[in-house]
């Protein structure tokens, strides 16, 4: 099992930044894959951002160029530095850790962003 835990949701002006974390701890491979997803109310979750274990990293059309994600794999954790959010970015964010394989999948609670004035 691998349980995450992630934190630095919360409510942010257009424009303005927030910074998410995702812990993983528990029966981890040090080789990994961790992403973000979002799910806004009433729309499929989506996928955010993806970073491996070799330093690859994706990023969904949306949000390229203004969110930025990274990882210390020492402390087996996931950051989502996300800058100049829009409205449309208000959502409840999920962490995502997985095997290379996707024979392993899990998620944290989520947390939630909300983007308004």
């Amino acid at each position: 099992q691998v349980q995450l835990v992630e934190s630095g949701g919360g409510l942010v002006q257009p424009g303005g930044s927030l910074r998410l974390s995702c812990a993983a701890s528990g029966n981890i491979f040090s080789s990994n894959v961790m992403a973000w997803y979002r799910q806004a109310p009433g729309k499929q979750r989506e996928v955010v951002a993806v970073s491996t274990t070799g330093g690859s990293t994706n990023y969904a059309n949306s949000v390229k160029g203004r969110f930025t994600i990274s990882r210390d794999n020492a402390k087996n954790t996931v950051y989502l530095q996300m800058n100049s959010l829009k409205p449309e970015d208000t959502a409840v964010y999920y962490c995502k850790w997985s095997t290379y394989t996707g024979d392993r999948n899990y998620w944290g609670q989520g947390t939630q962003v909300t983007v308004s004035s």
